[in-house]
């Protein structure tokens, strides 16, 4: 069988430590056989990052906006220990964060659910998405150790110079500071992604934040969701039968431990963190979520939700066997080329990105599994498998799929 042609690339950016393995496994053994890739390719190896003072993640993101479509590798954010471990030269900001901020956008992350797996959950039924705004808060924060005796005033100056100061805290002790920020366009980029998403999954659209505490910040994004809501999208959402409301973040999650599922869940930027590895969790792993970033200008950025897998990693290099999903890293890639073939009409590079996400959820429903789904799988005859196991069964299956 003659491989599949690409029209245009896909960004592919790479990433660290196992993630980069498993990464590398999938394109080989499960992409690269059917498909001729075509990709712009950028290494964001945490040594290399350093090495190009973080100048390849900006390059990375640039080539996301003249391509259209990127893949990338879960990466590494460095904090001190890391800065020594790889002997960094400086400490650089999370890549995602640098690549989100050059985007903009929303990041679109939603569980993979297999037959076989019960959610912890148990009365979630169907899926839920969570949206997370990607720009902004403690994201884009700045913040500091402040010595006793030190007074904190906010400093406001205008494009004419001209000064207000605000009293904000008297540390009479040792302490820390925080400050956050975000930006009304932004907001509104992110809220007009949340509702078309919403219509184009036929999903009820919950926006929650704790507008009761941080009231003038907070206040902004439900403002902004309920106008565009009331002015553009209510109409709308009402001939497709769903709804939007707001909550509550304290509310919401009760409401979301309580619902079936089906919902597409909006949250600020370090909400929508937390509550995305939830609802991985709650469904089964977060080696079964998938994340798209989508941004205003119509970029897809496609990664897996987990981390780089660090423990699994040093294993690795002792020689020890590993039992790694590669789910999450596998749906990454066939997002992206789907996206790419729906973008060039290429109904192969389509079809091939269903054939082997059908292939992957079909190996692990018949009981072929990693370690961290071993224990809640229902598979009859289950068995865990290494991280090269894993993937050659898939690849052994997709063969079959084509007889």
């Amino acid at each position: 069988m003659s491989r599949i042609k690409m029209k245009n690339p896909i960004v592919e950016i790479d990433g660290d430590e196992f993630a980069r393995i498993i990464w590398n496994w999938v394109k080989d053994i499960l992409i690269m056989p059917h498909v001729d890739l075509k990709t712009e390719y950028y290494d964001l190896h945490i040594k290399n990052r350093d090495n190009t003072n973080d100048q390849v993640t900006i390059d990375a993101a640039d080539a996301i906006k003249k391509h259209g479509v990127g893949v990338k590798c879960a990466t590494i954010t460095a904090n001190l220990d890391r800065q020594k471990e790889y002997n960094l030269k400086d400490i650089y900001k999370s890549p995602n964060a640098t690549i989100r901020k050059i985007l903009g956008g929303t990041s679109f992350r939603k569980p993979i659910i297999l037959e076989t797996i019960k959610s912890t959950v148990p009365n979630w039924k169907k899926p839920i998405i969570v949206a997370r705004h990607t720009f902004g808060d403690l994201y884009a924060s700045l913040s500091m150790e402040i010595e006793a005796g030190t007074k904190v005033e906010i400093v406001l100056r205008d494009e004419q110079n001209r000064e207000s100061r605000t009293p904000f805290a008297h540390f009479e002790e040792d302490g820390i500071l925080l400050c956050q920020y975000n930006l009304e366009n932004s907001i509104y980029n992110f809220a007009e992604s949340c509702f078309k998403y919403a219509m184009e999954e036929k999903l009820d659209l919950l926006f929650s934040a704790k507008d009761t505490v941080t009231k003038a910040y907070d206040t902004k994004f439900k403002s902004i969701f309920e106008e565009l809501y009331e002015t553009k999208y209510r109409e709308m959402f009402a001939e497709l039968g769903i709804k939007y409301q707001y909550s509550l973040i304290d509310n919401a999650i009760a409401k979301i431990l309580r619902s079936e599922g089906g919902i597409v869940w909006a949250c600020k930027n370090y909400e929508g963190d937390l509550m995305s590895d939830m609802v991985a969790a709650g469904f089964s792993s977060l080696g079964l979520m998938t994340s798209v970033l989508i941004s205003p200008e119509g970029m897809y950025e496609f990664e897996a939700a987990h981390g780089t897998i660090q423990d699994l990693y040093y294993k690795h290099l002792k020689g020890e066997k590993t039992s790694a999903n590669p789910t999450a890293t596998i749906f990454a890639w066939t997002g992206a080329l789907r996206k790419r073939g729906a973008l060039d009409g290429n109904d192969d590079l389509v079809m091939f990105a269903k054939r082997l996400e059908d292939t992957t959820l079909l190996t692990l429903n018949s009981g072929f599994i990693t370690e961290d789904i071993f224990n809640i799988s229902t598979a009859s005859n289950k068995r865990i498998c290494t991280s090269e196991e894993i993937i050659d069964i898939i690849a052994s299956n997709l063969e079959k799929s084509y007889k």
